[in-house]
């Protein structure tokens, strides 16, 4: 059995930087970039939080 994913696109409060990323959880992961839990990670030095695409 194949498990789904998602691939989505996260921005900064600004809408200056962009994200994609790809994830079978969509809610689980967007929870572990606003809780920043890899604080050296992109997301998290550039502070995209907000989703803004998902499929």
């Amino acid at each position: 059995m194949e498990k789904g994913g998602c691939v989505y696109i996260l921005t900064n409060a600004f809408n200056t930087v962009l994200y994609i990323g790809v994830t079978s959880d969509l809610y689980s992961r967007i929870i572990e970039h606003r809780a920043k839990i890899y604080p050296a990670s992109f997301t998290s030095k550039y502070n995209c939080y907000k989703l803004v695409y998902f499929e």
